[in-house]
């Protein structure tokens, strides 16, 4: 029990050790269950140990995993960039580059005046969802009454 860790420290962020691992790495923006289950396979780690009890190899290990997942084994359909805009490359970003480069794609939507980039820049569903009975803030109403 003296090995331990409460905190787990993995790639600049704050894990929980008493949760289980693939559990754990969800807290870390950009990863979710199943993509923590295939890390924790490929990194040869049980997924339902808990986290506290990883030893530092391990965290490494994790860690290159998540820097290049491609390059470990992990397939294209399990990532969250593929065939990035800019280079062409499968990429799996996590934590603050994910949100700049959602950032950077509306933006280039916006810039090019894409249908999708003005639906973002008006606040309205991007995806082809009804707006009649949902989405309604402000004073827009899908069907009124006549006034007598």
């Amino acid at each position: 029990m003296a090995d331990f860790k409460h905190i787990v420290r993995i790639a600049g962020t704050d894990i929980d050790g008493h949760k289980q691992v693939r559990w754990a790495l969800t807290g870390i923006k950009g990863i979710g269950v199943n993509f923590a289950t295939i890390v924790c396979r490929v990194a040869g780690i049980d997924p339902f140990q808990k986290a506290g009890y990883l030893k530092e190899e391990d965290v490494k290990k994790i860690e290159a995993i998540l820097a290049n997942p491609v390059e470990h084994g992990i397939p294209s359909w399990a990532v969250n960039r593929p065939k990035d805009y800019e280079t062409g490359r499968d990429l799996h970003l996590i934590g603050a580059k994910l949100v700049m480069a959602w950032r950077e794609d509306v933006n280039r939507l916006r810039r090019i005046r894409a249908y999708r980039g003005i639906r973002h820049e008006l606040g309205l569903p991007v995806r082809g969802q009804r707006t009649k009975s949902n989405f309604r803030r402000g004073t827009t109403v899908g069907v009124r009454r006549r006034r007598k």
